[in-house]
């Protein structure tokens, strides 16, 4: 029988020692990681980032519970791509089967969740929504689109803090969207990097190949997939420019 969303959250805060709110906040993997170690004992939590704000953070915590998965033999897929996007469903049915092999592999011991994570903060991820969510609340909150369309002339009434509210809501949100690009350039950077050392191993192997006027396929297929580009993408005309500028 499903367990509820609820009793979910009020186990997984009582064993953990977290203060979660909602479902989707386990997509950072912090939890299911601590869930494991809760089971036995020897999970690398220096490893895991309790207090992960970004994608690629998140996909670190899953590699973690990966190579455990794959020592204690568990066979069960972890669905990563989906779990990162911190969606409510996913990661309620995920949390559900976590729930399930915990009753049935916790041996009762008495677990310090706490000093398992070594003190390490484990504040409820913040979860970011859509820009037009926080436009609709702020403009809720400035009196902006009620019945009849109009605002009252006498405008907001003295000492309310509407307008304060909605200020402050709409700077929250901003810094959300600030951390969250941030987190994104920072994926597309890494990414970037292993991609450019992919690049340069291939090129030294080939230029080493021709000069031995051998040539290899798959290398050739590898440099094809590192150059090919999609429908409506161009090369900025100043790109070549830039490459044989000295200053």
């Amino acid at each position: 029988m499903a367990v509820s969303r609820s009793d979910l959250l009020a186990w997984l805060n009582e064993l953990l020692q977290l203060n979660y709110t909602k479902i989707e906040q386990c997509g950072t993997g912090g939890a299911y990681c601590q869930i494991l170690d809760s089971i036995y004992g020897d999970l690398p939590m220096a490893r895991v980032k309790m207090n992960a704000k970004h994608e690629y953070e998140f996909v670190a915590n899953f590699k973690v519970m990966q190579n455990v998965f794959k020592a204690k033999k568990i066979d069960k897929p972890i669905p990563i791509e989906k779990l990162v996007k911190c969606k409510m469903q996913d990661n309620l049915e995920f949390l559900q089967w976590m729930k399930r092999f915990w009753d049935s592999n916790y041996g009762g011991q008495g677990y310090d969740a706490v000093g398992r994570r070594r003190g390490a903060p484990a504040e409820p991820p913040a979860t970011i929504a859509p820009l037009s969510t926080g436009a609709r609340s702020a403009s809720a909150a400035l009196g902006v689109g009620r019945s009849g369309g109009k605002t009252p002339i006498s405008g907001h009434r003295a000492g309310s803090t509407q307008p304060n509210e909605a200020m402050q809501a709409l700077q929250t949100q901003l810094r959300e969207m600030s951390t969250h690009m941030e987190g994104l350039e920072k994926e597309r950077d890494f990414y970037f990097a292993k991609l450019r050392d992919i690049e340069i191993l291939v090129q030294q192997q080939s230029e080493t190949l021709e000069s031995q006027g051998k040539e290899d396929d798959n290398l050739k297929e590898i440099q094809k997939i590192l150059y090919s580009t999609e429908d409506g993408f161009e090369v900025p005309e100043n790109a070549a420019v830039d490459e044989e500028e000295t200053f």
